[in-house]
């Protein structure tokens, strides 16, 4: 019991001592932490403010402003450890061999922050672009360090890796989709009035994009019907929504009309007598 007390002495003893040598740095060091944490996250909020009210990217803003956060702590982190009497070589050494080992063993992550960087500083899209890569369609909803999450019209997200965008086609149709489509008629009907009764029904849809025309024309001669091609930019979140309400006025029109729409058909002809008796 007597040896139990006199560890706790010695314990108490030794706490006070490094308190009294040492209290004015802990608190100094301390100080110094917390006005780097409330100063880097003013300034981070300055700067989302600043950059919206500039109409600034939004991505590129909020990376902009992390990084400048992470600096700013960063400082301040370090020059507490100064107040401690610390020396901050060996330090700076464990973290650049900790990071190291990090990226050895995480070559796949590193890879997609790496990618995810290029994409934030050279922005082959932003938020709300319609972009297909590796023939996946989506809205950009979020772009991270480390991955790009589409939206599709069925509201599910998609997470693409950016190690994947890098060296791949993107194809950004921004706000907008295009639907490629076709209809045949028959060699018998006018083809200039099936034509622009087509382009007229099209045209008459209120969501379509106004700065880029639906364009119909003949686009094959086919065996049993001259087809008529059909191209229309529609929102992306209703791409398909309004390519079936499109085809369904398309034909009643072309019904209303008279126009016919073919099937295959096939003529077959035998020759020679005598074949059944």
């Amino acid at each position: 019991m007597n040896q139990e007390l006199h560890y706790i002495q010695a314990f108490y003893d030794q706490t006070i001592a490094f308190l009294t040598n040492y209290s004015f740095q802990i608190i100094g060091a301390l100080i110094v932490v917390l006005l780097g944490w409330f100063l880097s996250k003013y300034v981070f909020t300055l700067l989302i403010k600043l950059f919206t009210e500039h109409d600034f990217d939004v991505t590129l803003g909020k990376f902009i402003a992390n990084i400048v956060r992470i600096l700013i702590f960063g400082a301040m982190f370090v020059i507490a450890i100064g107040k401690l009497g610390i020396s901050i070589a060996p330090f700076i050494a464990a973290i650049g061999a900790v990071f190291l080992t990090a990226g050895l063993a995480l070559q796949g992550s590193v890879a997609n922050f790496a990618a995810g960087i290029s994409l934030i500083i050279t922005r082959p899209f932003k938020i709300g672009d319609t972009i297909s890569v590796n023939k996946i369609f989506g809205v950009v909803e979020e772009i991270k360090l480390a991955y790009t999450t589409l939206r599709t019209e069925d509201e599910e997200i998609i997470t693409v890796p950016n190690k994947n965008m890098i060296g791949e086609v993107i194809v950004n149709s921004f706000n907008y989709r295009i639907v490629e489509s076709s209809v045949g008629i028959s060699y018998h009907d006018d083809a200039e009035k099936a034509i622009a009764l087509i382009k007229k029904t099209i045209d008459g849809f209120e969501n379509l994009s106004n700065e880029n025309k639906s364009i119909v024309g003949i686009q094959k001669f086919g065996d049993n019907a001259v087809e008529i091609g059909m191209r229309y930019w529609v929102p992306t979140r209703n791409f398909f929504r309004i390519q079936y309400e499109v085809n369904m006025a398309v034909y009643k029109a072309l019904n209303d009309a008279k126009i016919t729409i073919p099937y295959p058909q096939r003529e077959v002809h035998v020759y020679g007598q005598n074949i059944l008796k």
